[in-house]
Formats: C-alpha cells, structure tokens, sequence
C-alpha cells in the first residue's frame, strides 16, 4: 500500500476514533461547541467534531453520598456528632454542569452544612425521637437549593447520633428513675385495688357479722395447716357470742 494512502487511512481511523462515541442507557452527554453549549445526547451513539466539539458524560442514576460526622451543638446546648446518608440523581444534565463546577462536590458541601444547621435549631430529644421530622426538613431544604443545578434530592436519612459518654451516663440514670416511677405508681395502683375490695369485704361483714368469725376461723385453719407447731390464738367472746345466742334460740 502507497505510503500516501496509508496515512489516509491512519487519519480517517484516528478521526474516527475521536468523533464516535457511545453512550449507555443511564448516560448523557453534554456537548460544547466551541465552548458554546448545544445541548445533551444520548443515549446511544454520538458523533462530535474533533476539535470543535467536547463533551462531559453525565451519570442519570440515584447517587448515594455519604455525609461524614459533623460537630453539632443542640439548641439545648448538648454537643453531639451527627451523620447522615443523602440521595439523588442529575434531572437536567446542562445545569448540573453550567451551572456549579463539580456537582458531586457542592452538594457534599451543602448537605454538611445543612445537616449541622437543622440538627442545631433542635433539641437533643427531638433529635433522638423525630428523626423522620428532620429528615424531611433536611431533604426539603437540600431540595429547594439544589434545584437551580438540575439535581433532585430524593431522600435524607440521619444515621447515626454519637452522644458523649457523660450524657449518656445521665440518660441511663434518667430511664432507671423512670422504670422505678412507673413501678411505684403501678404498686400504688395495685394497693388501692386492694384496699377498695377491702372496704367491699367490709360492708358484706357488717351486714352479716357471722361472716368475720368464719373469716377468722378459716384464716386458723390455713395457718395450723402450713406450719407443725402449736400456735395459740386468743379467741375474744365475742367471736363465739353469735354461736351461742344461735345455741340458745334453738333450745
């Protein structure tokens, strides 16, 4: 092959090589011309002018980004350290490259911010116990300024809340005063219980006094049966009077 022809073909391969490109299913290409913008393609196969055109490959697919511990001070002034896990995914290709330099990084940045700043405006026990309530303030917040990029925050989910070893010595002495309150208000429920049936019992026997020495004699019976040694019991006359006058009458 002629020399000529030969570097004819290098070109044309190398021409090619750099105007094809081939994008995947979940990829989109922002393409400058002459650093003006024209536009995305994909997916798919894409021509471009060597030399002319130039193209940043965009990535359409959820995004998982990981927001690394922050120091944050409660409003009631408890130092803690929060992190938390962000999605989202590129909707408009074109912003999210005009319109921030790195896309990945400013959100990653934002979200650090946001998360120290919500987490600071709430009280430890909200942040303890409504998690879905800053959640929901967080991706709305992220949302509202990412927007402007062509970036859509799907979900925010705080993961972890790492509390100091003292205030978690002053919590578990908090739960355990807790359980012994609840302890003393269910023992104080339980004997006012009694006492009530009690004064049931009492009314039953003041009307029918036959049933107090019955009551006193059964309550002989389970003690002479639980222990083998004698045990006295002084039998006021009063106790017996009732048999007696039954005794009398029958005569």
């Amino acid at each position: 092959m002629p020399l000529p022809i030969l570097v004819l073909v290098v070109l044309i391969v190398m021409f090619l090589a750099s105007a094809i490109r081939i994008l995947n299913e979940y990829e989109r290409g922002v393409i400058f011309r002459l650093g003006r913008l024209i536009g995305s393609k994909g997916p798919g196969l894409i021509i471009l002018i060597p030399m002319i055109d130039k193209m940043q490959k965009v990535s359409l697919r959820l995004v998982t980004l990981d927001i690394p511990p922050q120091d944050v001070i409660t409003r009631d002034n408890v130092s803690v350290k929060v992190n938390a896990v962000l999605y989202f995914r590129v909707m408009t290709p074109n912003q999210a490259i005009v319109e921030v330099e790195n896309f990945l990084y400013a959100t990653s940045q934002l979200a650090q911010t946001t998360l120290r700043s919500v987490c600071g405006q709430a009280e430890l026990d909200e942040l303890l116990a409504e998690r879905e309530k800053i959640n929901a303030r967080l991706q709305e917040i992220l949302d509202k300024q990412t927007d402007p990029w062509g970036i859509k925050v799907s979900n925010v989910e705080v993961k972890h809340i790492d509390l100091p070893d003292e205030m978690k010595r002053a919590m578990a002495r908090q739960a355990e005063a807790e359980r012994e309150r609840r302890a003393k208000v269910i023992h104080a429920a339980g004997e006012f219980e009694a006492a009530a049936k009690l004064a049931e019992a009492a009314d039953v026997m003041a009307v029918n006094p036959v049933t107090l020495q019955l009551r006193y004699l059964q309550t002989l019976r389970e003690v002479a049966s639980e222990n083998n040694s004698t045990t006295l019991f002084p039998i006021p006359i009063d106790l017996i009077k009732p048999f007696l006058e039954k005794m009398k009458g029958d005569k």
